[in-house]
């Protein structure tokens, strides 16, 4: 017995193919997530490489004001982002009158609001793979409840039960779980190598946030750096 797509489409009851263009519209949108993250991801790692090789020098050496600089001309870094949000969050509190500890403890605070913030945004469709995985299996499985419905619905019809009936029904209802557990297997496999992925990389931006704060705390930055800084900060007065 040979069955083509167009067959199976044919043969299968308007609930069934209900069933099979939701597992499609899930496997779309599972490949859409797949591809997005995939950019968002070597994107990230291109701009903080080029960042940490032009700005890494010169945060060693505390020069936060270039530093700070360097991070406006990488918009799209991730941890230039950190570098601005970090130093900015520290200087604005030393010119309130906070002490270097307590600067550097607000910067951390700010630090880990931005870090939450890009770990949402970092993490963004990954839910779509996980409902995937783990509801496509028995959606298949409820389309191929309905297809064995439709083939007795057949028997009921033409009087008979012979297999030359509803042989090719009941072979259409399983393929729906089939094609279900094809969705679902790759959305798994899928979302734990991303998963791991996105959490490498969210480490490796945690670990540089410790170590700004800990320069920070360290007094790295001397007075005429924070002026330096301030004056970067300062707003352009108006009517200029």
């Amino acid at each position: 017995m040979e069955l083509n797509v167009i067959e199976m489409w044919a043969g299968m009851s308007n609930l069934v193919r209900l069933v099979v263009i939701v597992l499609t519209a899930q496997a779309l949108g599972c490949i859409y997530v797949v591809i997005d993250r995939l950019i968002l991801l070597f994107t990230a790692y291109r701009q903080g490489r080029k960042f940490a090789r032009n700005a890494g020098p010169v945060l060693a050496r505390g020069d936060y004001a270039g530093a700070l600089r360097i991070a406006r001309e990488h918009p799209d870094s991730h941890l230039a982002t950190f570098i601005v949000t970090g130093v900015e969050t520290f200087v604005e509190q030393r010119r309130r009158g906070a002490d270097e500890g307590k600067a550097a403890y607000l910067a951390d605070r700010a630090l880990e609001r931005e870090s939450e913030q890009l770990s949402h945004s970092l993490n963004r469709g990954m839910n779509i793979l996980a409902s995937t995985g783990s509801t496509a299996p028995f959606i298949g499985l409820l389309g191929t409840v309905l297809g064995i419905l439709n083939a007795f619905k057949l028997v009921g019809q033409q009087g008979s039960g012979g297999m030359g009936t509803i042989g090719v029904a009941i072979a259409e209802a399983l393929i729906v779980t089939g094609y279900g557990l094809m969705v679902a297997i790759p959305s798994v496999l899928l979302f734990n190598w991303l998963s791991a992925r996105l959490t490498t990389y969210e480490q490796g931006l945690n670990r540089a946030r410790a170590e700004l704060v800990d320069r920070l705390e360290g007094g790295h930055g001397a007075d005429a750096e924070e002026a330096e800084i301030e004056d970067e900060l300062e707003p352009v007065p108006s009517g200029a």
